[in-house]
């Protein structure tokens, strides 16, 4: 099996590809670990061979799956959290939050974790998915603008409609954290769902946050990226991203963080792929993508990092340590998709409803796989 990331132009039917499951390879959270690298064990699946299941919700499948012991663990936008049988695609159980449901789970200490549009934050029981707790935050929205991307009439503050992902939590040392519409960024007990500490930004946080050395990244609307103490919530430091006060179409942190070697990695509206000082919060370099997203959270392996673009439809990989291009691949649509890497090979999604592999020794694309809805509805 591999884990699919996410791809937000896959409606309705959440796929399984066939391949042996590796000892360990249990996919807790988003992005696999709490520092987001995007890495995970192998093998990887080399060649495409069949699809093994698919499973139908009723609404699209934008949260990315957690897989363990045996189960995956999906929201959809039909308002349902989803636990399915990894080997033969039979539910098991589903629990209703009745808003839809865009945030990727975490699994730890028996408990499912994950956010829902309704404003709420659950723990369900991951055998039973029963609920456990929920905790009220103070609402969900969507970050808005006036003339957001130019859109008419350039007097109305209107939502952003590419804002679409909910934070997706990590959970470390018996607390969760997560980031809200509300603005801010929380740490609960993951037993009970009491509040540890809430901590404002400036505006909404849908980034998810990683978590390294007993800190917490996390990016906000506010063009801030955060580093806070993980115990008790105070500030590190923040980085500033980009501004657009015109049409907000460069502005805004909706990639996560990926860290790595004292080193925070993540992306930015503002078209810039940013390298920072981890303790300080100082710049290492920036990588710029000529006005192209970076919505994606970047994959680190070794000494590359990989990740994509929005309209470019650019897939890259960088030299970690000084943001040199060792090679791009023109993947023709844009990607919103987080890149999976495993042993050689890498899996990235694009709006197209496709599924790709790099092989990175090659460069090349390994194989592909296309979603049923996007051979029938493609050409329009």
């Amino acid at each position: 099996m591999i884990w699919s990331p996410t791809t937000r132009c896959l409606p309705l039917v959440f796929a399984i590809l066939t391949i042996p499951l590796a000892p360990g390879t249990d996919a807790r959270m988003f992005r696999a670990n709490l520092e987001h690298t995007g890495t995970y064990a192998g093998p990887a699946l080399q060649r495409f061979g069949r699809v093994k299941w698919k499973f139908h919700t009723n609404g699209r499948v934008i949260s990315s799956p957690a897989v363990v012991s045996g189960l995956v663990y999906i929201g959809s936008t039909d308002g349902k959290l989803y636990a399915i049988d990894a080997g033969s695609g039979k539910q098991k159980w589903a629990f209703e939050a009745k808003a839809r449901i865009t945030s990727s789970p975490a699994v730890e200490g028996g408990a499912v974790y994950f956010e829902s549009y309704d404003g709420n934050f659950y723990a369900v029981d991951a055998v039973s998915g029963q609920l456990r707790w929920k905790f009220q935050t103070a609402g969900e929205r969507r970050f808005a603008g006036k003339n957001i991307h130019g859109i008419l009439p350039a007097g109305e503050i209107m939502p952003d409609p590419f804002d679409s992902f909910l934070s997706s939590p990590a959970v470390w040392k018996g607390v969760v954290y997560f980031g809200s519409g509300d603005g801010s960024i929380y740490a609960l007990d993951a037993t009970s769902g009491s509040l540890k500490w809430k901590f404002p930004t400036g505006d909404v946080v849908h980034a998810s946050p990683a978590v390294s050395n007993g800190m917490v990244f996390i990016g906000s609307w506010d063009r801030y990226m955060y580093a806070l103490d993980a115990s008790s919530g105070k500030e590190k430091w923040r980085f500033k991203t980009g501004e657009d006060r015109v049409i907000y179409n460069q502005v805004g942190i909706q990639s996560s963080a990926s860290v790595v070697d004292g080193i925070v990695y993540f992306g930015c509206r503002d078209s810039n792929l940013y390298a920072l000082n981890a303790v300080t919060g100082e710049k290492n370099w920036i990588f710029n993508n000529n006005g192209n997203w970076v919505i994606t959270t970047p994959a680190v392996k070794g000494d590359t990092i990989y990740f994509a673009t929005s309209d470019s439809a650019l897939f890259y990989a960088l030299d970690r340590r000084s943001g040199a291009v060792r090679f791009s691949l023109n993947m023709k649509w844009p990607m919103f998709s987080s890149p999976a890497v495993v042993d050689n090979m890498v899996y990235i999604g694009s709006r197209e409803g496709k599924l790709f592999a790099i092989d990175v020794a090659t460069q090349k694309v390994s194989w592909e796989f296309q979603s049923d809805t996007s051979r029938h509805n493609a050409a329009a």
